[in-house]
């Protein structure tokens, strides 16, 4: 069974009956007396973590199935610097879900290497650098929400203090309750605390805020903020494009198996080198509209008309002397999804995975 936050081996016997009841200092922060975590000068695992950061080369995985060979990943390379929070988008079957698992040491590659902060994967997870939330694995039952994350807290040895996680990851009025009678959305709060505990130098999330609700999103991407300012590294997978663009400082675009766009979302989108005029005219005629200069695409909502444009200041030109009477008219950049559609095409691959 895979235990979400990947625990090294425990450092004692003690209970977990008894670890509810113990508290971790947070390491650099003396007072602890406000009962919110502080993530001020906290302790990373390596000599050098700046220098080093996380290295992914030539990683390949091809999978055997009775249908013959799936070519899951497909030699990619990537680079992390220390602080980096990056968002791996791709369609299903792109091959993330693979990567991550490499990258955690949870997968061998068949071919190629991983470094985290200068160590193997195996030496990072025993050295508390890496915390995980994943798609797959479930919590140990019987144990109450307090019990569990005490209990991974005490398999590392430079771990958040425990009332503190609860709190920042709004679990602290469930502490009492049994894990296997939480809801979607609180488990996977509890999964997030877990991960967050054991004060990772480099935390890796697969779809978190899946069955979370529009309040719990945001309050999980504001503690993700707080903890990424503090110098930590964050790789997410998701398919909320929204996020990866607010959020995310790069975005590494995967299809098929191989990269094919890396980069800050602004970037990624001027690829696409797509506008859109949207303007409210009424009645219009889509076909003289579709036949101006620089537009390749119109569509209509309800009585405003959305041009999309391979060159939008031709399209303007033309549009205001034929149509004076257009109003509210805005010109906007192509968007994250528009910029994804392009890149990753209609042909997905035969990955046997979900993400």
């Amino acid at each position: 069974m895979r235990l979400d936050g990947l625990a090294g081996a425990p450092r004692s016997t003690t209970h977990a009956t008894d670890l509810c009841h113990r508290r971790f200092p947070l390491p650099g922060t003396a007072d602890l007396t406000s009962g919110r975590a502080q993530f001020l000068n906290v302790t990373t695992h390596t000599a050098s973590p700046a220098t080093t950061g996380i290295q992914l080369q030539g990683l390949t995985k091809t999978f055997r199935t009775p249908q013959g060979p799936v070519h899951a990943v497909r030699g990619i390379d990537v680079s992390i610097a220390p602080g980096e929070t990056v968002a791996l988008l791709g369609p299903n079957g792109a091959g993330k879900s693979t990567a991550i698992d490499m990258l955690l040491g949870l997968l061998p590659p068949d071919s190629g290497t991983v470094s985290l902060f200068g160590m193997t994967p195996a030496d990072a997870v025993k050295q508390g650098a890496i915390g995980a939330m994943l798609q797959t694995g479930s919590l140990i039952r019987d144990l109450s929400v307090r019990e569990l994350v005490a209990m991974m807290a005490s398999l590392f040895p430079n771990p958040f203090g425990v009332d503190e996680v609860l709190e920042l990851t709004a679990i602290d009025d469930i502490a009492g309750r049994r894990v296997h009678k939480l809801s979607g959305g609180q488990t996977q709060r509890v999964r997030f605390a877990i991960a967050l505990v054991s004060n990772p130098d480099l935390l890796v999330l697969d779809e978190p805020t899946v069955a979370m609700d529009v309040e719990s999103r945001h309050a999980f991407w504001t503690t993700m903020r707080r903890f990424a300012s503090s110098g930590k590294t964050v790789v997410f997978a998701t398919h909320y494009l929204e996020e990866a663009d607010t959020y995310a400082d790069r975005i590494i675009l995967m299809a098929r198996g191989e990269i094919v766009a890396d980069g800050p979302a602004t970037e990624i989108k001027a690829t696409v080198g797509l506008r859109t005029i949207r303007a409210t005219l009424p009645n219009a005629d889509l076909a003289a509209l579709g036949a101006l200069p620089g537009v390749t695409h119109v569509e209509t909502r309800g009585e405003a008309v959305i041009l999309n444009c391979s060159d939008s200041d031709t399209a303007i030109r033309a549009l205001l002397p034929a149509y004076p009477q257009a109003r509210d008219i805005e010109i906007s950049g192509a968007g994250l999804e528009q910029a994804f559609l392009q890149l990753t095409g209609d042909n997905y691959g035969t990955e046997s995975e979900t993400n």
